[in-house]
């Protein structure tokens, strides 16, 4: 993975400000928190210089926002999901932010143990164990998105991406899909805005044009530690060749910009 800004810092995984703005000409990218990401999330949000964790839209059920797909740690086929139960206080409308965890003491212990159960023999758990512990005490919240959110910034640490994070909540914007991402963008000053295959599927790229803000496809590779990349959290990579092999191995192209 090429490495980020060197004059970006790595913020908390706890707090970040939204009066720290990054110096302007940075690549952007806008993702919401998820729980244990998968590798084509992380590499996607390690090409930027920062990242906008987006809070404040819908919560969706049976998605990455409260769910990780494991795979055992000596066995590639043998898949499970862990789910961080989650209950919406104002029901479908609920925002990512407002979402609440179900019984958080027994989801922490859970999921503690399904990932010991996973990954504990690996020659490199001391260290994934060290790196999550903010994750299980962000249970302690009782929120489903400072665990997801503490989750994907701590396993960005290990293969070492320097960017800074800010909150959408924080920061301003109009209303519509791709209006709201624009704004985001050029709140932060952002050269260029770094989009997944997927989202530039829907993504409209007017309000980016208005704004002199392109909207980039990042394209991971599908091969090799890549072509289960897209189903299962990165956990099980960096398990099997340690954080430093998978920094050294995951360069995907950086984000072009359309013709």
């Amino acid at each position: 993975m090429p490495r980020a800004s060197p004059s970006s810092t790595t913020v908390s995984p706890v707090v970040s400000s939204p009066l720290d703005l990054p110096e302007p000409g940075g690549l952007c990218a806008i993702h919401q928190p998820n729980f244990l990401p998968r590798l084509t999330t992380l590499a996607k949000l390690f090409v930027a210089d920062y990242w906008i964790v987006l809070d404040d839209v819908q919560f969706t059920r049976r998605d990455y926002q409260h769910r990780a797909r494991l795979a055992a740690f000596d066995d590639l086929a043998r898949q499970q999901w862990l789910t961080t139960p989650t209950r919406l206080p104002h029901g479908r409308p609920t925002l990512i932010r407002e979402a609440l965890i179900d019984d958080a003491d027994r989801a922490r212990r859970r999921t503690d143990g399904m990932l010991r159960q996973h990954y504990g023999a690996s020659p490199h758990w001391p260290a994934l164990v060290r790196a999550l512990g903010p994750v299980l005490e962000a249970f302690d919240t009782g929120r489903t998105a400072a665990v997801a959110d503490t989750s994907t910034r701590v396993l960005l640490d290990p293969v070492g991406w320097r960017g800074q994070v800010l909150t959408s909540s924080r920061l301003p914007a109009r209303p519509g899909r791709s209006q709201r991402l624009a704004d985001l963008a050029a709140a932060t000053g952002a050269r260029a805005y770094v989009c997944g295959t997927g989202g530039m599927a829907y993504l409209d790229q007017a309000p980016f044009t208005a704004q002199n803000i392109p909207a980039t496809p990042f394209r991971p590779p599908t091969t090799t530690i890549w072509s289960s990349g897209r189903r299962l959290s990165a956990l099980w990579t960096l398990a099997t060749l340690g954080p430093q092999t998978v920094a050294a191995r995951s360069r995907p192209s950086p984000p072009t910009t359309p013709n």
